[in-house]
């Protein structure tokens, strides 16, 4: 084997996770003030890719207290029968759950990652693209920020807020209905902005 087979070369085709974002709050908020947007960073493959809020032991970070200070992580692995870089997906918060298309994931419990992976943590949503590629080493993450859900786009789209069925009456139950002067009692992602 000669040593041109054995280091891999930046000619090889990296695989990419296209990593898309998104928050209701993140109009207003810093979320992802610690996330490289925009542009592509190469990682080795055998070192996990973790997120959370804490910078020191995570790979990339959220700027959000609550998020937890390791929230999940992704693993590249190959098998015999592909040549493509394959990733799994493990919960490491204890107090959150780990949504994969649907499927729960409790504390350290991991799954396969599909080429097109809706994962949801608190109220964040993460739209994650596995491009393919055929280098073994090392592999790119490329971050988005999404200005509507991609549940919405992928059908899975359930909102955080139950609504609020509006009867055209000021009594509901024999109790009138205290009126707030912060505002209305629906809610609208528009106005879920809070300092």
């Amino acid at each position: 084997m000669n040593v041109s087979q054995t280091i891999e070369t930046e000619e090889d085709l990296l695989s990419c996770l296209q990593i898309k974002f998104y928050h209701p709050q993140q109009s207003c908020r810093a979320l992802y003030s610690l996330l490289p947007l925009g542009s592509r960073t190469r990682l080795s493959a055998d070192d996990p890719l973790r997120f959370g809020r804490d910078s020191q032991s995570c790979t990339f970070s959220l700027h959000d207290p609550r998020v937890s200070r390791k929230q999940l992580a992704l693993f590249a692995y190959r098998t015999s029968h592909s040549p493509d870089m394959l990733f799994t997906i493990q919960n490491l918060s204890q107090r959150g759950r780990l949504l994969v298309n649907g499927q729960a994931l409790g504390y350290l419990e991991r799954t396969d990652l599909p080429d097109k992976a809706l994962v949801r943590f608190g109220e964040y949503e993460m739209l994650i693209i596995r491009e393919s590629g055929e280098a073994k080493a090392s592999f790119e993450v490329e971050f988005e920020v999404l200005t509507v859900p991609p549940s919405r786009e992928m059908c899975m789209y359930e909102p955080s807020v139950t609504p609020v069925m509006d009867t055209g009456s000021r009594v509901m139950n024999s109790f009138p209905l205290q009126l707030s002067a912060v505002g209305p009692s629906e809610t609208d992602e528009s106005l879920m902005c809070h300092s």
